[in-house]
């Protein structure tokens, strides 16, 4: 338990060259790090799930890969190898980086919004993201002299077992992956074994001068601070990619809405909605009239495109009619389909009535059939 990093693990092997191999959690020393600085957070296992002040915490993890790595590695050396103070004296080892792994985290205030968003971001992954995309993440191209596979696997292609299912793209050694963490974290996580693929810019000697070039990648920790840079711009590409996949749950939120039972007084309930029934479609239809976009409609107006529906069949006296209208009214605006014009007898549609009235006519006269004719098929 380092007072610094907190758990790590130190191996030697104990026969030449005596190797050392040390594993380090950055989320372990961002926490010492949020503590020493008095900045609160909430954390499970290697998951902050909330921090008090994320700009400064950022800027703490982005420290991380450009600390005395040889300081702090010899330190442990000397501490488990007794030959470094004996026959190895002066004879220091060189630190290489065997695996580095640099996650981005997308934190959801609820665990119910990443549920239903989850299984969609997996599908497009699956789906969308061949071999020149997924090199395209790695800022590489498909060259004609590339040797190696590139291989995209999901744990669970079902998707239905979401809690364990995460998607990987594998280039070579390398590789990407994304997976629910802790039920309100989506994890982009960039997995580095070879780093020769990737360049780094540094002081070279070519004829004689030195120059400042492009050049592989090395695994010397060294290398740590573009190790984080490659693998953040990775996590971007991948996050941005995802962009294109529609958030289902403000949808979802307002079908949960209309198609459950309103408590409008104490002992007055709204009947639900029925967004696939052809007497809810009729009624949507009316109030989303194009002529009713500028003044509203008033109870006449809907009375009137309802003349020949089953809401007003058999009802003579416009009276009556006018009752049952109103009380189609009452049930729309208690469930925020619509809203009172001040100052007038006249209504109008809100957002939430538009994109719920909308989507169940999509869905009766476009998605169901479509749906229908495949499970006939």
């Amino acid at each position: 338990m380092d007072r610094e990093f907190g758990l790590i693990h130190v191996k030697l092997q104990t026969w030449f060259p005596l190797p050392i191999q040390v594993y380090v959690n950055g989320h372990e020393w961002l926490a010492r790090k949020l503590e020493q600085n008095g900045i609160r957070y909430s954390k499970l296992e290697n998951t902050f799930l909330w921090i008090e002040d994320f700009p400064k915490a950022q800027k703490f993890s982005d420290r991380f890969g450009s600390l005395d790595w040889p300081r702090f590695l010899k330190r442990y050396a000397r501490k488990i190898n007794p030959l470094m103070t004996d026959l190895l004296k002066g004879m220091p080892y060189y630190w290489v980086t065997a695996q580095s792994e640099y996650s981005t985290d997308i934190l959801f205030k609820n665990a119910a919004y990443l549920n239903e968003l989850y299984p969609r971001l997996l599908s497009h992954s699956t789906l969308c993201f061949g071999a020149k995309e997924v090199m395209s993440f790695l800022g590489r191209k498909i060259r004609s002299y590339f040797e190696g596979e590139i291989v995209s696997d999901s744990s669970d292609l079902s998707f239905k077992r979401i809690p364990g299912a995460r998607i990987k793209h594998r280039v070579k050694q390398n590789w990407l992956k994304m997976y629910n963490k802790a039920g309100s974290v989506l994890r982009l996580e960039m997995v580095i074994n070879e780093p020769e693929g990737f360049t780094v810019r540094k002081q070279v000697m070519r004829k004689g001068k030195k120059v400042m070039r492009w050049v592989d990648m090395r695994k010397g920790v060294a290398y740590l601070f573009r190790y984080r840079e490659v693998s953040l711009a990775a996590n971007s590409r991948y996050l941005q990619a995802l962009a294109d996949v529609d958030d289902p749950t403000d949808a979802i939120a307002t079908l949960d809405r209309i198609t459950t039972r309103k408590q409008v007084a104490l002992k007055r309930t709204a009947k639900a909605f029925n967004p696939v029934a052809r007497d809810e479609a009729q009624i949507f239809r009316a109030l989303l009239d194009g002529q009713h976009m500028i003044r509203g409609f008033s109870n006449p107006d809907i009375r009137q495109k309802l003349q020949d529906s089953p809401h007003l069949k058999g009802i003579t006296d416009p009276h009556r009619q006018s009752a049952k209208v109103t009380r189609i009214f009452n049930r729309c605006h208690a469930h925020g389909l619509i809203a009172k014009i001040p100052h007038s007898r006249r209504w109008r549609l809100t957002r939430l009535g538009r994109i719920a009235m909308s989507a169940s006519i999509q869905l009766r006269d476009v998605q169901f059939p479509i749906s229908h004719m495949k499970l006939a098929a």
